[in-house]
């Protein structure tokens, strides 16, 4: 059963009881992530997740690991462009110790200086790891292109430049202005009683500030873009992607379907085409991006410098063949019950309910019933996929990034989906 409070704050409190489970996850969501940074501050929300982890007023960074390991839980936290989550699985007799310690660093983190300065090294770190890594980072430098002049196209992990410019200041100030109430949402998910969670919670939450703290966010505008970054490298890491649908579209089940045709598994056309019946690649697939106002949809590969160019154009033919000929009844079908499967399955576990639970308030103010999705899937046809992708596919946002030794750029200049 699942149960929504609204508190007079605008704090969301969200649960969905499990009875048959013996653990619980639970999470504080803060429904605002790296999109809604100004340009200096890139990488503040993400710095933030780290040092909230580093001490409070009562707990030092050991003492925090030291009691959630102490009851063989997890605690952890992760940013992404519209939200930032802080969240503990538990066995359910540990409920109460989980809550202490998530509230604890939520709202009594110290900030130490010297503790800034340490993570400003780490995350500087992570950055070069992410750069380092030319399979990872492509699809950084494809958001940077495919987004270019909007807030979505900004690194989550933030630039060298602007982790070292933040200052202790600047980081409270701006955690003081997004961490307020009518962003919050709290979400549990396993062996867990409603109201017995909201006493749980009820010193913490009415100390939250009242408010949101996002601002409007221009919907993004595209362009053709083609961009070839040279990199002494084996391989030739592509990118190619167009315009996708919001999280919350009504045809989103037309696209999920379609993405899982075109390279959302090893059955996919592009992995059978490119990798399993000529050899050019060892990793090709397509994956979506919702956003709560726009999307994207990206295929991704990786192959020789002499192969790439032939890797580039079955990937087009593959995504024109999608507007051009009606998918197979069996291709749709497999597709379809891939996708309920694997949604069936990732619900088996309390952390994965506690997301869902998370992520449709933040998109669709409500719960989106298995059932409902279910009837979203099976809803789709042969004739609503070509339709989709005649919409979807044009030159407007096509976006192409390689990585790696590419001599000439310029013949990818006259790529086309027409």
């Amino acid at each position: 059963m699942i149960k929504k409070t609204i508190l007079e704050n605008g704090v969301r409190v969200i649960s969905e009881a499990l009875p048959n489970l013996n653990s619980v996850s639970i999470g504080i969501w803060v429904a605002n992530g790296s999109r809604h940074e100004q340009q200096e501050l890139n990488g503040v929300a993400h710095f933030i997740e780290h040092l909230m982890f580093k001490g409070t007023t009562s707990r030092t960074a050991l003492d925090i690991a030291r009691e959630i390991d102490s009851v063989g839980g997890i605690l952890n936290a992760f940013t992404s462009r519209e939200y930032v989550c802080y969240y503990a699985k538990v066995l359910d007799q540990f409920l109460p110790k989980a809550i202490d310690i998530l509230t604890d660093i939520f709202t009594n983190s110290i900030f130490d200086p010297e503790e800034i300065e340490k993570e400003r090294k780490v995350i500087l770190q992570e950055i070069s790891m992410v750069e380092d890594n030319p399979e990872d980072f492509i699809h950084d430098l494809f958001h940077q292109k495919f987004w270019q002049d909007h807030p979505l196209g900004m690194s989550i992990l933030g630039s060298q430049n602007s982790i070292n410019s933040l200052t202790r200041d600047g980081i409270i100030t701006f955690k003081d202005q997004m961490y307020r109430a009518e962003d919050i949402i709290i979400t549990a998910a396993g062996n867990v009683d409603h109201e017995r969670l909201l006493l749980l919670l009820e010193k913490i939450l009415p100390s939250i500030p009242a408010g949101n703290g996002r601002g409007n966010s221009a919907e993004p505008t595209h362009k053709k873009r083609i961009e070839a970054v040279e990199r002494d490298l084996e391989q030739v890491h592509m990118c190619l992607g167009i315009r996708g649908l919001p999280q919350s579209h009504p045809r989103r089940f037309d696209t999920l379907i379609m993405n899982t045709i075109l390279g959302g598994s090893m059955s996919s056309r592009l992995f059978q085409e490119v990798r399993e019946k000529r050899g050019l690649a060892y990793s090709i697939y397509s994956y979506m991006v919702s956003h709560a106002d726009s999307g994207s949809l990206v295929v991704y590969a990786g192959a020789s410098p002499d192969r790439h160019q032939e890797v580039l154009e079955l990937s087009l033919e593959e995504l024109k063949r999608l507007k051009r000929e009606p998918v197979s009844q069996v291709e749709l079908d497999a597709a379809r019950e891939q996708l309920k499967g694997n949604m069936i399955l990732s619900l088996e576990s309390s952390d994965n309910r506690m997301s869902k639970l998370a992520k449709n308030e933040i998109y669709f103010g409500e719960y989106q019933s298995i059932d409902s999705i279910i009837a979203g899937f099976e809803a789709v046809a042969t004739s609503s996929i070509i339709d989709i992708a005649e919409q979807l596919m044009d030159d407007e946002s096509l976006t192409l990034v390689l990585l790696g030794k590419v001599e000439d750029s310029h013949h990818f200049s006259g790529i086309t989906l027409q």
